[in-house]
């Protein structure tokens, strides 16, 4: 066996993060802390992006390129005939799955409301039947997650305990042992890479944020009795 470098840094603090910004959000909305669910919710939002642009801009094994294949690639994978390293044509699934199920709940998450106080920071650029209905899609959604999450979980125990292959040590070190021949190092995704993904990422915070959005006008004044 020799050891590659497999995921690069960047999708490695991307993964770790996004596992602390999912737990926080969480555990802050079922302990009645909105205002920090609002914050880990934006975290999401930035990672989700970063990982976007990443997918195109980072090293080998991160990039969409590298791993999304077609329902061809994942039959083979089914009967035995994938050969490769990274994430696997079905593992992609539950990749794009992720990001797309974590990137719709942070989303309607921010035109959301509580019906009593709270309201997301994007929730005056529509009108109140929206925010409802985004706000029933929100809360919904958090079972899919939920439900998905385990899988996820439940696959990374299977591979294991079962094949013998451990997928979080090498997002921990970002290396892997893999036979003489059978990938190389990863390359690309150097620092001008990882500062535009970053700063696009900053970007769709700061829009996400509602701190672009201009204030409501403030009420008129009430009319004055003068007594006449």
């Amino acid at each position: 066996m020799t050891t590659i470098r497999l995921w690069d840094l960047p999708t490695r603090l991307f993964h770790w993060l996004l596992v602390v910004a999912v737990t926080g959000s969480v555990v802050t909305i079922k302990s009645g802390m909105p205002d920090w669910h609002e914050r880990f919710g934006l975290l999401v939002i930035g990672l989700l992006s970063f990982r976007v642009v990443w997918g195109f801009a980072g090293s080998t094994y991160a990039r969409f390129g590298s791993f999304v294949r077609g329902p061809g690639a994942v039959r083979a994978y089914l009967r035995g005939q994938w050969q490769g390293v990274g994430h696997n044509p079905l593992g992609a699934i539950s990749v794009l799955a992720l990001i797309g199920l974590f990137g719709f709940q942070a989303a309607t998450g921010l035109f959301a409301n509580d019906e009593i106080a709270f309201n997301g920071p994007l929730y005056p650029l529509v009108s109140s039947t929206w925010s409802d209905t985004l706000s029933g899609w929100h809360r919904l959604m958090e079972w899919f997650l939920y439900g998905l999450v385990a899988l996820h979980v439940l696959a990374v125990v299977f591979y294991s305990k079962v094949k013998k292959d451990n997928l979080v040590k090498p997002m921990i070190t970002g290396r892997k042992a893999v036979l003489p021949g059978q990938a190389d190092d990863a390359r690309g995704g150097g620092v001008l890479a990882f500062l535009v993904s970053l700063v696009l990422a900053l970007v769709v915070v700061i829009g996400a944020s509602g701190s672009l959005v201009a204030p409501p006008p403030a009420p008129e004044p009430p009319p004055q009795n003068l007594g006449w």
